[in-house]
């Protein structure tokens, strides 16, 4: 079928909206017409290797269309949410933990099914698709039942992108992986998508004091209206020794959470825990990245490095409960967000890249 979608050409190039062809589901597919889709700094990141022409998006929502005879999970009509892909058959899958599948990088990052063949087409010929078995740039997309997630009809369907990656990894690292107690400390190195969802997330478990740490002013102001206690400019002070000082203790926090990516902030948040403490990182660094860590910092003190992926969850039992919080008015992640419409692709991808926005999101029902 015909279908519209945002092309990548190449890196650092702007993206064209085209007319392409979308492959007809398969026995296991589903087919979503795109209402939302999030847009993350991990497809500008893939934008900017040099694979060809490619359909990328990972964040999406939408409704179903038409299901494969072998899926049971869905129909047509129902609200979902698009999330990351897992085989649902090896160890860790089995275990609960689907973000750590052992096939994880070959469903969603080959650009083509696990039979080798392509989903998306332009002249026809076959272009990059299959994006974390989505390739949600676009006004339709292919997934399947592993990565569908049914959510209710009373919440805004274009608003839920999100909840498929950013929020669901920033969220699940505080609730999922570090538990905080009511009452412990946290900071958090990094204010975009993921780490003012893990700010409200430490709101939900109670936690005492929630210290923000970013070098964007408005980024700070916004993560005190979403429950910071306090907030570090590391351009004005030092972070850990700011955070040594605001919890009284030499040694810092009960928690730390890096969501930049960057080793030098990294080793900030490890230094600024306290005994016992542990730091978990969610921030996806260049490829190669390196730090170099003394070992007695974490073996004196038992301190703990903790890697996380998609905050751990379980995408259908997750994302749910995060819609739940939310019409409570206890996530209220959609004051994160501002939306554009397809015409306007390229300009929330510059909002997304300098900071304008913590999460821009296109609504394919929003006229440019």
């Amino acid at each position: 079928m015909k279908i519209t979608a945002a092309i990548s050409k190449g890196p650092k190039a702007k993206f064209s909206i085209e007319e392409i062809e979308l492959a007809e589901p398969n026995e296991k597919e589903i087919l979503v017409r795109m209402l939302g889709v999030g847009i993350c700094h991990t497809d500008i990141d893939w934008r900017d290797l040099n694979i060809g022409p490619a359909v990328f998006g990972h964040e999406g929502s939408g409704v179903v269309e038409k299901v494969g005879k072998q899926v049971t999970k869905v129909q047509a009509g129902d609200h979902v949410v698009l999330t990351f892909a897992s085989c649902g058959v090896c160890d860790y899958c089995q275990s609960g933990e689907p973000s750590y599948c052992a096939n994880f990088e070959s469903l969603n990052c080959s650009g083509t099914r696990p039979d080798g063949s392509s989903t998306l087409f332009k002249d026809g010929s076959p272009i990059f698709g299959n994006f974390f078995a989505q390739s949600s740039f676009a006004s339709h997309a292919l997934a399947n039942e592993r990565n569908v997630v049914k959510v209710n009809q009373d919440a805004p369907i274009e608003l839920l992108g999100p909840l498929g990656c950013g929020f669901q990894t920033g969220a699940g690292a505080v609730i999922n992986v570090l538990h905080p107690r009511s009452g412990q400390t946290i900071a958090i190195f990094g204010t975009g998508a993921v780490g003012s969802a893990a700010i409200m997330a430490a709101v939900l478990t109670g936690c005492s004091q929630i210290i923000a740490v970013d070098i964007n002013p408005k980024r700070l102001e916004i993560a005190k209206d979403l429950g910071a206690t306090r907030t570090i400019n590391p351009n004005e002070n030092n972070p850990v020794q700011r955070i040594q000082e605001l919890t009284g203790k030499k040694n810092g926090v009960d928690y730390t959470l890096e969501c930049t990516g960057n080793p030098e902030v990294l080793l900030q948040a490890i230094d600024a825990l306290g005994f016992r403490g542990i730091c978990g990182m969610v921030g996806v660094g260049k490829v190669g990245a390196k730090f170099s860590l003394e070992m007695t910092k974490l073996l004196f003190g038992g301190r703990q490095l903790r890697g996380i992926l998609e905050g751990d969850s379980v995408p259908d039992v997750f994302i749910p409960r995060l819609v739940a919080l939310y019409k409570q008015g206890r996530f209220p992640f959609d004051r994160l967000i501002k939306t554009y419409p397809l015409e306007a692709f390229n300009q929330a991808v510059e909002d997304t890249i300098t900071g304008k926005v913590v999460k821009s999101v296109i609504d394919f029902n929003q006229i440019g």
